[in-house]
């Protein structure tokens, strides 16, 4: 199956990174990305479900790479980002989707072990991936990135205070950053989706999303 040009294929020649692209709304934005005509490097821990979002990609005709990353860790998305560098030589749009929940017990009872977990993926990650990436669309000239945030984020949520936390400060730190990369052309967007049942979409309906 070949993509559908609509008009809206603007993205021709640019490289999309995509962090927690296996599944769920990462594969999603990944296929619209592919659709429009990026190139999409799919990132995640789990390299077999970054490898079937990037069969499905190539299926209906767009351009993926699957890079195994853990946004937690600096020095596997330093690794990363060296990759992309290498092998592209560009960046255009980082998309920070990667993120763990943890609505189990409130706040009192949760270990420092989950709360690292949490904030570590959620908030630490984008940090690490800003970190790698901002630097590689200054030399290009410009670029936008993009972090996924959650109502969570703009609402209390009991139960979920790490979660909401995380999402908090990711808000804060979008904002933020976006003031401070203003100036070298490269736009910053935080989108804050609320509850998403990815199970009841298929790849041909995410594709067209």
């Amino acid at each position: 199956m070949k993509i559908n040009r609509n008009g809206t294929d603007h993205l021709d020649g640019q490289i999309s990174v995509v962090t927690g692209a296996g599944r769920g709304i990462g594969a999603a934005i990944a296929g619209r990305l592919a659709s429009m005509g990026a190139t999409v490097v799919l990132c995640g821990r789990t390299l077999k479900s970054l490898q079937d979002t990037a069969s499905d990609i190539s299926n209906l005709g767009g351009r993926a790479e699957a890079i195994s990353c853990d946004v937690s860790e600096l020095e596997s998305v330093q690794a990363m980002a060296a990759k992309v560098e290498q092998t592209f030589g560009r960046i255009d749009i980082l998309v920070n989707n990667a993120g763990v929940g943890g609505f189990a017990a409130p706040l009192h009872e949760m270990t420092p072990e989950a709360w690292e977990k949490v904030l570590n993926t959620n908030l630490r990650g984008v940090f690490y991936c800003i970190r790698s990436f901002a630097p590689l669309m200054i030399r290009r000239g410009g670029g936008h990135i993009v972090n996924i945030s959650s109502l969570a984020g703009k609402n209390p949520l009991p139960n979920g205070a790490a979660y909401a936390a995380s999402k908090w400060g990711l808000n804060g730190l979008s904002y933020s950053v976006a003031e401070e990369l203003r100036t070298h052309s490269i736009r910053v967007s935080v989108v804050c989706p609320g509850s998403v049942d990815t199970n009841l979409m298929t790849w041909p309906t995410l594709w067209r999303c």
